[in-house]
């Protein structure tokens, strides 16, 4: 382009400043240059503005750029009589009308303007990069500044003694901007099965440097640029592609962000009124899969969540909720997990085995991303789910490293991070759908639930509501199960044969009566719509009567303890129901939490503890199931198992305590052979206790 026609487009950038941004420009000038270093321009505005102007900004960036940027200047020392003040501000284009897919770059879109969409995978630390370097020379002491444009460069001779050095970088006189590394990948949720995310490399500078972490969902627009690759000192002939940003727009995506018609809202009050909502809901819920209508229940209130509770003493207390399906495998658990993230906006599906080197939480990794060796942050599946929900098959499968960071990560829906200089707290506010399968293959009824998943008790304990999911043999239910499955598949078949084949003329009522049976009984859209409206507009108090129901149940099943007796529920279980009860009012849109609500989550409490939170000899409601893995009694006989080997070890210094021995001491206490073999094997494959010689035991010491 010509210098007549840059002149040009100056002027019309300055009609385009006075028509749409003299209130900004004052902004800037007001908050210049320590909170304010930018000039935001809206590609939509723009574009009404003058077309042909807006479309440039995309072909020819850098050139539209300095005539926006030399505008901007102009109009400051006119208007304001700014002398120059806005040379050094950034214009920052945004609101592009089309996004670019990350999968979709190609060669011609090289040095143009795109947006892309997608999330913050990885981020390096925000690190001063040198704009204009002052080197000294070190024979004449004369200070040259030298503009860095791309790379390091030293000047080729000293402007005083015009001798080639040597140099020496005075930090004192040179100028720095911040600079920051990001790494965008696609959202998953629009990817085709089977395919991989893909991602680019973001460096942005300046002020939106440090503004967005790992996690977060973003439109990210710039400039596409070129690096070419090296195999050692040979250059190659391909390139690597990035963008050099010019602006990084937050769009955390979230039921509360959801667009809501007048019609919409029309459909959402009129099914709130029904009184079969609740029954919905459930029908609603993964409806390919037949039955588990306490389990859809729950997920159904885990969509909706509680309330988030900040109290005056800054303390938070989650409404997210947590549940844990474990049981047998081909019992329908993944699909279910599978169904919550097409519902929930912002969701992640993962295995606990299958994760990247984050894994769930997140981690600091050593990697050549934003350019060599070096350490930067990287968010897993429960950071990537902040204001969503994570649902985790294999979740006894998880990282080492996840394991601690899973307790921060539930409860206080936070992962602190402190690795390698990186010292970070990153978000997530997320519920949890995890699902997890028994260590040896089926779900033994007379076992505690910690003895047979490979999760910590003080993790399980983290869960709100956990199922037991057993794939038991009954025949009437075998039957519907069958027919409901086989239907599915049917409906699967014609849609398969209509859409790749002649319609053949086949019976469409009776397709359409089998269809009515499987389908969900509100549409999915709708059911996503509705969640949003209550999480957006609904923001339930308990009334009296919820409160009575709640703490007389939390009470009343406390106080069948006897003495010395396992303790059979604890109050973590009681913020649960309170909770539960709050997500219950929501699927009404009610902001009371009415005594129904209460009954409601009750029995869904009732249901989960029955199933997993008894002791399995007694059947009594044991909370130390849960709470530590073993029940009560079993504490007790591990207790005097222990102090058994102990005193027969001293009468038997050398070769340890004889198993005979200890079962007959064992029995003096009331424990029977049975349980005292059983007792041994598992101290043993725990490490407590081992065998010095054949037939005898000792206490590992440190145990």
């Amino acid at each position: 382009m010509s210098q007549a026609i840059n002149q040009q487009l100056v002027e019309r950038f300055e009609e385009f400043i006075d028509a749409y941004c003299e209130e900004e420009v004052g902004v800037l000038l007001e908050n210049y240059p320590k909170k304010q270093r930018s000039f935001n321009i809206d590609w939509g505005e723009l574009y009404r503005f003058d077309p042909n102007m807006a479309d440039d900004f995309i072909a020819h960036p850098d050139h539209v750029t300095e005539a926006a940027k030399q505008a901007l200047v102009n109009v400051g020392d006119l208007r304001y009589r700014t002398d120059d003040m806005l040379e050094s501000a950034h214009i920052r284009i945004y609101n592009l009308q089309e996004l670019t897919e990350i999968r979709g770059i190609r060669s011609k879109d090289v040095n143009t303007l795109v947006s892309v969409q997608g999330l913050i995978r990885k981020s390096t630390n925000v690190r001063p990069k040198v704009d204009v370097a002052a080197f000294e020379c070190q024979r004449c002491a004369t200070v040259t500044n030298v503009p860095q444009v791309r790379g390091y460069q030293e000047p080729f001779v000293c402007g005083g003694c015009e001798r080639q050095g040597p140099f020496e970088i005075k930090f004192d006189r040179s100028t720095f901007s911040d600079t920051q590394t990001l790494l965008i990948q696609e959202s998953p949720e629009g990817l085709r099965g089977g395919e991989q995310p893909q991602s680019i490399e973001i460096h942005i500078e300046d002020d939106i440097s440090g503004l967005v972490s790992p996690g977060d969902r973003v439109v990210a627009t710039g400039t596409l640029r070129l690096e070419q690759r090296k195999k050692g000192s040979e250059k190659l002939r391909v390139f690597d592609v990035y963008m050099e940003g010019i602006s990084i727009v937050s769009e955390d995506l979230e039921f509360e962000n959801i667009e809501i018609s007048e019609e919409d809202e029309e459909a959402i009050l009129e099914l709130s009124k029904k009184e079969d909502v609740y029954d919905q809901m459930i029908g609603s819920v993964a409806p390919s899969i037949y039955g588990y209508g306490e389990e859809k229940l729950a997920i159904a209130l885990q969509l909706f969540s509680g309330v988030t509770k900040h109290l005056p003493d800054s303390t938070r207390i989650r409404g997210n909720v947590h549940i844990l399906l474990v049981g047998d495998p081909g019992t329908g658990k993944s699909q279910l997990l599978q169904y919550i993230r097409h519902i929930a906006p912002r969701s992640v599906y993962t295995s606990g085995k299958g994760s990247s080197s984050a894994g769930l939480t997140a981690a600091a990794v050593k990697d050549d991303f934003g350019g060599g060796q070096q350490w930067s942050l990287e968010a897993g599946a429960l950071v990537l789910a902040d204001k969503g929900i994570a649902a985790v098959d294999e979740i006894d499968k998880m990282r080492v490293e996840d394991r601690s960071a899973m307790h921060e990560a539930l409860e206080q829906q936070t992962v602190s991070i402190a690795k390698a200089g990186i010292n970070a707290t990153l978000k997530s506010r997320c519920s949890l759908l995890g699902a997890a399968n028994p260590k040896y293959g089926q779900y033994d009824s007379y076992e505690s639930i910690g003895d047979q998943i490979n999760l910590e008790p003080a993790l399980i304990s983290r869960f709100d509501l956990i199922f037991r999911i057993l794939d038991e043999t009954n025949e009437e239910l075998d039957k519907k199960i069958a027919e409901h499955i086989i239907k599915t598949n049917y409906i699967g078949e014609r849609g398969t044969r209509e859409k790749y084949a002649m319609n053949r003329g086949e019976n469409s009522v009776e397709m359409g009566q089998v269809v009515e049976e499987v389908k969900p009984e509100i549409e999915p859209d709708l059911f996503r719509k509705y969640i949003a409206y209550a999480k957006r507009n609904c923001f339930p108090v308990m009334s009296e009567e919820a409160q009575k129901e709640i703490k007389d149940f939390y009470v009343g099943l406390r106080s069948v303890r006897e003495v010395g007796g396992p303790i059979p529920v604890t109050a973590r279980k009681l913020e649960a129901l309170v909770r539960l009860a709050e997500a219950s009012a929501r699927v009404r849109l009610s902001d009371v939490v009415e005594k129904g609500d209460a009954k409601r989550v009750i029995d869904l409490v009732r249901a989960s503890l029955e199933k997993v939170g008894i002791d399995p000899e007694t059947g009594i409601f044991d909370a130390t199931v849960i709470e530590m893995g073993k029940s009560r009694n079993q504490f007790d006989r591990v207790k005097a198992i222990r102090s058994i080997i102990e005193k027969l070890t001293e009468q038997h210094p050398k070769d340890g305590a004889p198993i005979l021995d200890i079962i007959e001491s064992a029995k003096e206490k009331g424990i029977d052979e049975t349980q005292t073999e059983h007792m041994i094997k598992k101290m043993s494959e725990n490490g407590e206790i081992y065998q010095p010689s054949a037939g005898h035991y000792k206490l590992l010491k440190g145990r």
